[in-house]
């Protein structure tokens, strides 16, 4: 029987859980997924963003170490996060993905952040839920839309995220990780301009992949989650053979 592998994925800002509705299907009965709702999103949609409330949202999906390795996989902001937590877990890990979440929040790629957070912030929830709507419709399945939906987005907390993100964030947090890294972006994804940045930064990786979604947009994870899951399966495979039975905590 194949070794099991824990998959832990975090959503974008806005989203939630649900996002990754088609994943268990795809990804089949030896990995166990294992994706949280962030702080100010979805379930959680009551309570405020803080990056340190979020980081602990990531230890609680990682969990104690039990001898199953871990791959820690998200998606703009849960791609930021995740290089944070293992950014302070180097050794932790067994693999970690990084999805559009390759531009540096800093200097000239700053503005993507700041274009982002004042345009959602000034909009309203209300608007902004009606534009995320369409959205969804337009690029998703409708079940899988309408789980998106009823699971609650995320607004409050985007201005709050997104200035932690600028704030914390640098790719040479993956100086000292010692798993494998993995770079996926959509090739028309505006937050994949630093990925050889973040490739040069993790040295002390086994190895590092750089992988382009055809045709993919930021939101590739969700309108082409057979591609992201084909890009993960690498990941999952060198866990299940070569990762140690206890990594340090």
């Amino acid at each position: 029987m194949p070794r099991r592998v824990r998959l832990v994925l975090l959503h974008g800002s806005q989203v939630n859980r649900a996002v990754w509705t088609r994943y268990a299907g795809l990804l089949g009965p030896h990995v166990e997924l294992v994706a949280p709702d962030l702080p100010a999103h979805g379930a959680r949609r009551g309570e405020p963003f803080t990056w340190e409330g979020a980081l602990q949202a990531v230890t609680t999906a990682v969990g104690e170490p039990d001898g199953t390795p871990v791959v820690l996989a998200g998606h703009s902001l849960g791609g930021y996060l995740a290089l944070a937590w293992a950014g302070r877990h180097p050794h932790r890990l067994a693999g970690l993905a990084l999805l559009g979440a390759s531009a540096v929040p800093t200097g000239p790629g700053a503005l993507l952040y700041r274009v982002l957070a004042r345009v959602e912030h000034r909009l309203g929830a209300d608007r902004m839920a009606r534009g995320v709507d369409r959205e969804l419709a337009a690029l998703l399945p409708s079940a899988v839309a309408a789980a998106v939906k009823d699971a609650g987005y995320g607004f409050d907390g985007i201005p709050d995220a997104w200035s932690a993100v600028m704030r914390e964030c640098r790719p040479e947090l993956l100086t000292e990780v010692t798993a494998p890294v993995l770079l996926v972006n959509g090739q028309l994804d505006q937050l994949r301009i630093d990925a050889r940045r973040f490739r040069r930064a993790a040295r002390s990786a086994p190895w590092v992949r750089v992988v382009t979604v055809p045709r993919g947009l930021h939101v590739f994870p969700l309108t082409h989650p057979a591609e992201t899951v084909a890009a993960l399966w690498e990941l999952l495979a060198w866990a299940r053979r070569f990762a140690p039975a206890a990594p340090p905590a």
